[in-house]
């Protein structure tokens, strides 16, 4: 088991972590969160070099994608970066890229009735306004769990808040920062239940950000 105690503040830059052999060849992983070896809850970063494949399998509790470079395939189409992949149990596929590709992947971590399949393409998607200068890309909402793209501006300060639920942030470009330290672009950030926080930035900064998802 790997960083499952849901109650205490995770800070890892996936930079830091060597890449590790996943059972299939040519596929690597760098493990942020694992409940057993090979099934049960995990959150991984997962490099496919080029011409890699997996073999078809399920996903109990489902699996949730964002492509972060390259090309990511199955059957069901090409997901260039940007893409943002929700697959619910009962869907089985055998990924594979081309050319390589780097994804983010959270497995087994759906509520047991969200039975949605998502696909998104973020850059041919429109952000909405949020608060201050923030702009946001919605993705996906449960039951009171959501997760979007949240684009900062340089100079771009929030107030200070309370997460109820929990919040789990990977910081795709620029720098994100709070009274708890400064995370640059492949940080991963995983805050519990009625954490608080005020957070910045100081250059422009793009953060993928789950909410109300964590044990209360």
């Amino acid at each position: 088991m790997l960083n499952l105690d849901f109650s205490q503040r995770v800070v890892i830059n996936s930079h830091d972590l060597e890449w590790v052999q996943s059972p299939m060849p040519g596929v690597l992983r760098k493990r942020l969160a694992r409940e057993e070896a090979e099934r049960g809850h995990a959150t991984s970063i997962v490099k496919y070099l080029p011409g890699a494949s997996f073999s078809e399998h399920p996903h109990p509790l489902g699996e949730e994608i964002f492509v972060l470079e390259g090309v990511f395939s199955d059957e069901s189409g090409d997901y260039p970066a940007g893409s943002y992949l929700r697959n619910p149990e009962g869907f089985s596929h055998a990924p594979f890229s081309k050319d390589g590709c780097t994804i983010f992947v959270k497995l087994h971590q759906f509520q047991a009735d969200d039975h949605q399949q998502v696909r998104v393409d973020t850059h041919n998607a429109e952000f909405l306004p949020g608060i201050g200068g923030l702009k946001v890309l919605p993705l996906h909402e449960h039951k009171g769990e959501s997760t979007a793209l949240v684009f900062w501006p340089a100079g771009e300060r929030f107030q200070p808040h309370t997460h109820f639920g929990g919040e789990e942030i990977l910081v795709i470009s620029g720098e994100f920062i709070d009274e708890h330290g400064r995370y640059p672009a492949g940080s991963w950030l995983r805050s519990p239940h009625l954490s608080k926080h005020f957070p910045y930035v100081e250059q422009d900064t793009l953060i993928l950000v789950k909410v109300g998802h964590l044990p209360e």
